[in-house]
């Protein structure tokens, strides 16, 4: 068997075969196929697609190319959600304190920022002193101390799928779906998972602006989960707009660090609301409630009662972080005061944001990433201040832009400015914040 057969006949729009997939995986893991192959079958998938058996087989095989972590020793259900990826999109650090309060054990495998998206690892990095590089005994002993472990993919997690992700990057095939849903659902099922809610962003500030293939993405995702053993759920939700009002490392905790705290500002009521709707899912999927009523009530308690924000303490603690953050996150974080102003230049309605554009802007100001070793700026980023539908005066402050760095403050207000759509007439259609949920 060659590899340029492999990638022949799937250029030629034929079915593969189950062992070729495994030949090509394990050529992929083992350093026997070269990147400039492993990138031809990478375009050939994109052009051409994969069936449900092709799709289903390349995700078991890059599932079984490394190691597969067992917390069968944990008497808990174990259950995560997984994020395809946004602007301001920060539930993940109000949701795994949320569902371990709950009785889950939450082991998250997140990543880092690149491009306009934010990374959950970046955000968290920004507490001082916390670490995502854990052992798979630091992580489980983590999960078993805490309810939860935040950490990032490691060499033997999903090997096959660490090489072609970087290089699905750098050739522009980042959005075909059989490659993303195979990305995705090996990294979780190495986790060990039993159950998995995947939050699947659409619009401006998404990967997948249009609904009709958000759905598509939504349906193949939770398919194949259910496929390789794991409860899945998907939910279409709305990524037109920064979600609550931080755009930012250091912000963002802050903000859901307030969330935790019940002292939150009303811009950050979409995080709590799509944090507690996906939280629900979770619980429902583990089997801990039979409804989402339940489950939501559960979560209230568990937030309203400060066991939340316990969690995220001892979380903090266990991962080498300052706990400190969880009772004044403005003196710990790494913050700044230099702001700017973003001012709307007519009056009017808020009618569209492209969201993109303000997550490109504050990467820009060093708060993510062109090149995955680019350092990141924990303190910079953007705090908005209004939404889609909101009326708006001539100079009317739109957000805020923190910076050091005059000149590139300027230029992320002018790029923020730009991103803001103002019409004369209310926009009828606001946004809805879950538009839909997929069982099958």
């Amino acid at each position: 068997m060659r590899p340029q057969d492999i990638i022949r006949k799937k250029r030629d729009r034929e079915q593969l075969l189950p062992a070729e997939i495994n030949f090509f995986i394990d050529g992929v893991t083992h350093g026997q196929i070269a990147d400039y192959q492993i990138s031809a079958l990478l375009m050939a998938i994109y052009l051409n697609g994969m069936n449900d058996a092709e799709q289903q087989c390349l995700t078991e095989a890059m599932l079984q190319s490394g190691s597969i972590l067992d917390f069968s020793s944990i008497a808990k259900p174990k259950a995560d959600k997984h994020s395809t990826g946004g602007v301001g999109d920060k539930t993940s650090l109000v949701i795994a304190p949320l569902v371990a309060a709950c009785g889950v054990c939450v082991p998250m495998i997140s990543g880092r920022g690149l491009g306009h998206t934010g990374g959950t690892l970046d955000k968290l990095e920004s507490i001082p002193g916390y670490r995502v590089g854990l052992s798979a005994t630091e992580f489980k002993d983590i999960l078993e101390q805490v309810g939860y472990a935040m950490a990032g993919q490691t060499a033997e997690l999903a090997p096959a799928d660490k090489k072609m992700y970087a290089l699905r990057d750098a050739t522009a095939t980042v959005e075909a779906i059989p490659l993303i849903v195979a990305s995705i659902i090996s990294k979780k099922g190495a986790a060990g998972l039993e159950a998995m809610v995947i939050d699947v962003k659409v619009g401006s500030g998404a990967f997948m602006r249009e609904e009709e293939r958000a759905r598509a993405l939504a349906q193949a995702l939770v398919k194949t989960g259910n496929s390789c053993g794991i409860r899945t759920r998907a939910l279409l939700t709305d990524m037109n707009q920064p979600l609550g009002s931080a755009v930012g490392n250091s912000i963002e905790v802050k903000e859901c660090i307030e969330i935790l705290r019940g002292e939150f500002d009303p811009g950050a009521q979409p995080v709590l609301d799509l944090s507690l709707e996906l939280s629900a899912n979770m619980l429902v999927l583990a089997h801990v409630d039979a409804s989402l009523e339940q489950a939501h009530e559960r979560l209230r308690q568990v937030l309203e009662s400060g066991k939340a924000l316990e969690r995220f303490r001892q979380n903090v603690a266990a991962q080498g972080g300052d706990p400190r953050v969880c009772d004044d996150p403005s003196g710990i974080l790494p913050l700044v005061s230099e702001s700017h102003k973003v001012e709307s230049r007519r009056p009017g309605y808020i009618t569209a944001v492209e969201t993109t554009e303000i997550g490109h802007a504050v990467a820009a100001l060093g708060g993510g990433r062109v090149r995955i070793e680019d350092k990141i700026d924990a303190s910079v980023g953007f705090m908005s201040e209004v939404k889609i539908g909101d009326q708006v005066t001539a100079g009317q402050t739109l957000g805020m832009v923190y910076s050091r760095d005059e000149s590139r403050a300027l230029e992320a207000v002018r790029r923020i400015q730009a991103a803001y759509q103002i019409g004369d007439e209310f926009k009828e259609d606001l946004p809805t914040l879950i538009k839909e949920v997929v069982n099958e």
